[in-house]
């Protein structure tokens, strides 16, 4: 069965004025369905073809057939990292919080650090190892699950996520991000 564009948990205007209806036209309507698209045509006809997403990151090695199977499930886990007016840590993420950085501040300034300094293309993370919350980041289609780490939450810092919106401040995408679109329920069910 073809991998399919999974559908966006908001309308696609919801989210602005900090991530506008035309940036996620383009970002997810193609750049999103492009990984797609490649990715069906990559494994058509071979043994991953009838694999998972998570199975083909596993297995691949560096190229194409990984970059576009992590960049689909990358992308998912970025529109679920997201909810119009964002949302508040609460209960056992709020402890955990607090537990491993001292603050949410503190946590939200070791965030927006990875993504302004993630050279290139890449991604932030919230991930959970080894019991404890830390903040990462990867470059290109990199992402935790390669590294034996549990994705929490992710910010894509890709130009194409906020070129549309905010040109080259990248700073600026990541404020908006930060303060205004984070889905910490999202994260707090991923923490389990």
């Amino acid at each position: 069965m073809p991998f399919t564009l999974p559908p966006l948990p908001w309308a696609k205007d919801a989210l602005s004025p900090h991530i506008s209806a035309e940036t996620i036209d383009y970002h997810y309507g193609k750049h999103h369905q492009t990984y797609v698209d490649t990715l069906n045509k990559l494994v058509e006809g071979k043994p991953e073809q009838s694999k998972s997403l998570e199975e083909i990151i596993l297995a691949a090695p560096e190229g194409p057939l990984f970059n576009n199977a992590a960049q689909i499930w990358n992308h998912t886990f970025y529109w679920n990292s997201m909810k119009p007016g964002g949302s508040k840590p609460n209960g056992k993420l709020a402890e955990a919080i607090t537990r491993d950085f001292g603050s949410l501040d503190s946590l939200l300034q070791q965030f927006a650090e990875a993504g302004k300094t993630q050279f290139g293309s890449g991604w932030a993370w919230l991930v959970e190892e080894g019991g404890k919350l830390k903040v990462t980041k990867t470059p290109n289609a990199d992402l935790p699950m390669k590294h034996k780490q549990k994705a929490l939450l992710t910010m894509d810092v890709w130009e194409h996520a906020y070129y549309i919106d905010y040109r080259n401040a990248r700073p600026k995408y990541i404020d908006a991000f930060l303060n205004n679109v984070v889905n910490w329920d999202f994260a707090a069910k991923n923490l389990g």
